[in-house]
């Protein structure tokens, strides 16, 4: 290591390469995806209920994972102006090829046998079907997902009827339906290329995911249309339903989370505090990636199999993984840098040619 390494890596943690409310909202998703996984969570969310508030982790937080996705994409394609037409070529071959190496880590960890719905499978699939779209505006992008995030919960109850296998649907991440996920990704999209730095924006997605949330959690409570099926299929904002007022209610919340988390790093002192939390959010992929290993590794030593779900949330393992992986990321993009698996995923994707854009 060279002389002033912890200065360069402290740099790079709090410099303007990175935006630390994007860094913020992504550790916030890692901790809403661990609690998911790992604890008992009350069925549905009520305001006048404190032990029902845990439950706003469920479905939200993946989907604050896909959102953000999209703002990713958005930041390394351009941000603001999309990227000319060679680099934007070379940009989306490198995600081409992070959209495999994703894909092929997902079916890793389902084939560890640990019982959740791994996530990357979804996510490779959605960096695919986005890069279509990477050269469109901002306000063409957010009418395009506002479009399909209204139309698409219509449509998914057919697709889930279909007699899909077991182990297609994990390798596909159907429990995330690209289908309608789509609108998520390409929300992010459309913020990343409004731009995410700006306060206008900020200020624009705290209230208007504020506003779209509200609407979408209320218009939930209305009788159904009809009362078969289909339409308590569609008419719902239960987590991980894909229902019209998930996507509306959970699509706004997650945007008014991020707006929220952009605003907050605006102050010093916030910036400050959260250090933490940016370090787990600035190496996702590595944090949730040895949560699913550390699972699978003490539920073999401790109950003989990794599938044995109430078994290993018996051993209370939410506080001792979350609290570990911030110290450990932490410590990491301090004393190392980059997190390990995003380290190598820019490596392995660094043959295409060189970063499009330096954020």
């Amino acid at each position: 290591m060279r002389a002033g390494w912890p200065t360069t890596h402290w740099r790079r943690l709090n410099g303007p390469a990175r935006i630390a409310g994007v860094d913020l909202a992504r550790g916030l998703a890692v901790l809403g995806m661990f609690a998911a996984h790992l604890l008992l969570i009350a069925d549905g969310f009520i305001w006048t209920d404190p032990t029902t508030w845990m439950a706003v982790v469920d479905g939200r937080s993946s989907i604050l994972f896909a959102t953000l996705a999209g703002v990713s994409i958005g930041l390394v394609t351009g941000g603001r102006t999309p990227l000319p037409a060679k680099r934007m070529a070379v940009a989306r071959l490198k995600l081409v090829l992070r959209a495999l190496i994703l894909w092929v880590l997902g079916v890793l960890l389902i084939l560890t046998g640990v019982p959740v719905y791994v996530i990357l499978p979804a996510y490779a699939i959605l960096f695919l079907l986005v890069l279509p779209f990477t050269s469109l505006s901002a306000r063409t992008l957010l009418w395009i997902a506002a479009g399909l995030g209204i139309v698409m919960p219509f449509v998914q109850p057919v697709f889930a009827g279909l007699p899909i296998d077991g182990e297609v649907d994990a390798m596909l991440g159907w429990h995330y339906p690209f289908t309608v996920w789509i609108a998520f990704v390409l929300a992010g999209l459309g913020v990343a290329r409004a731009g995410v730095t700006r306060l206008v924006v900020q200020v624009r997605m705290l209230f208007g995911g504020a506003a779209l949330a509200a609407v979408g959690y209320a218009l939930a409570t209305l009788p159904l249309p009809q009362d078969d099926e289909y339409w308590a299929s569609v008419w719902t904002a239960e987590p991980h339903s894909s229902g019209l007022f998930e996507v509306i209610g959970s699509g706004g919340f997650v945007i008014a989370v991020i707006g929220t988390c952009l605003l907050l790093c605006r102050l010093r002192v916030l910036k400050a505090v959260t250090l933490p939390l940016r370090a787990t959010g600035a190496m996702p992929l590595t944090a949730y990636t040895v949560q699913l290993l550390v699972w699978a590794a003490v539920a073999l030593t401790t109950l003989g199999n990794t599938s044995d779900f109430f078994g290993f949330v018996a051993l209370e393992p939410f506080w001792p993984l979350a609290i570990g992986t911030i110290l450990g990321c932490t410590a990491w993009a301090l004393l190392i840098g980059r997190g390990p698996l995003e380290w190598v995923l820019e490596r392995a994707t660094r043959a295409v040619g060189p970063s499009p854009v330096r954020r």
